[in-house]
């Protein structure tokens, strides 16, 4: 057990479960953290001792390509987990789509605890939308691609025996025309059909 930077924890304030900041702490005997923490939602400052948490098991229920596999994960009790964080499941890469608590509440983020089922799906590999415009229409092409695999305008990309040139890249917070991005990132590329010339 380390002394981590912050922690989930009972607000006396608050009377509610909030992150807490760690400002400063030390490991005691039994793996006891005793640390004075600050809440993040009131503000309050106050000294605890915290035991090192228990393991649960979260179930999980991992979908790929339109089919489901539930397994399960052991996460520590405490360990804030959020729509959107990647973890390997065994050797599997994957992303969680939705955090399910009691009475089928869905959640951006929780407390293992509080995890009634983790909803996540594969994530070794990214589908990225790619529209071709080849100056009187335009075709959409699909390519898979690692989440972290660079995309660059300018880049060419090809498809069968046909070839365009990257114009310009939506990603899910802005238009890039001069740079790249990653796969995982992508809502879709532009590109233009290269004319083919024959010598």
């Amino acid at each position: 057990m380390s002394v981590p930077n912050a922690i989930y924890l009972d607000c006396p304030q608050c009377g509610e479960r909030s992150l807490h900041e760690i400002l400063k702490g030390r490991i005691g005997k039994k793996k006891v953290l005793e640390a004075t923490v600050k809440c993040e939602e009131c503000g309050r400052v106050y000294t605890t001792v915290i035991r090192e948490p228990e393991e649960v098991s979260v179930p999980v229920i991992v979908s790929d390509q339109g089919e489901s596999v539930r397994t399960e994960v052991e996460l520590e009790a405490n360990d804030l987990l959020m729509v959107g964080d990647e973890f390997f499941l065994d050797e599997t890469h994957v992303i969680i789509t939705a955090l399910e608590q009691e009475g089928a509440k869905r959640v951006k983020r929780s407390p293992a605890d509080l995890i009634k089922t983790i909803w996540a799906k594969k994530f070794d590999k990214v589908k990225v939308k790619v529209s071709v415009n080849n100056i009187h229409h335009t075709l959409s092409k699909e390519i898979l691609a690692l989440p972290d695999e660079e995309f660059l305008v300018g880049d060419i990309l090809r498809f069968g025996r046909e070839e365009a040139v990257i114009s310009s890249i939506k990603t899910k917070h802005k238009m890039i025309r001069y740079e790249g991005a990653a796969a995982r990132d992508i809502v879709r590329i532009y590109a233009k059909a290269m004319r083919k010339t024959y010598a």
